[in-house]
């Protein structure tokens, strides 16, 4: 699927197990979050998708280093938090696991020792 779309991304973070759309901060600002916690952030201005997306420290900033299209989180606190540019320059397997990170980042951590041991 090709992942540079409002459409594909969303449809990926509503493919995470226990994931739910919210719109905590308006009806333009889709909010994804599992457990309760925000794991993505998708919204679309001139006609361009972003989506904010939760990282390790070290590898938020490799993945800016990386693409031109990631950049740190808008409104997020910046260490933590990337901002994709859905520009179609990133690989969709790349948005893809971006996403899925994002998800896992964000699990209660019974769960997320779990799936890290399925890994």
């Amino acid at each position: 699927m090709k992942m540079n779309s409002f459409a594909a991304v969303r449809q990926h973070c509503l493919a995470q197990a226990v994931s739910c759309e919210d719109f905590p901060f308006g009806p333009d600002i889709y909010v994804y979050k599992t457990h309760g916690k925000i794991f993505a952030i998708l919204t679309e201005k001139d006609g361009v998708a972003r989506v904010n997306l939760k990282a390790e420290p070290t590898e938020a900033l490799m993945l800016r280093q990386l693409f031109s299209a990631v950049t740190p989180g808008y409104h997020m606190n910046k260490k933590h938090w990337n901002t994709l540019l859905l520009d179609g320059s990133v690989p969709d397997a790349e948005v893809q696991r971006q996403i899925e990170q994002s998800w896992q980042l964000v699990q209660p951590k019974r769960r997320r020792a779990r799936a890290e041991q399925t890994v």
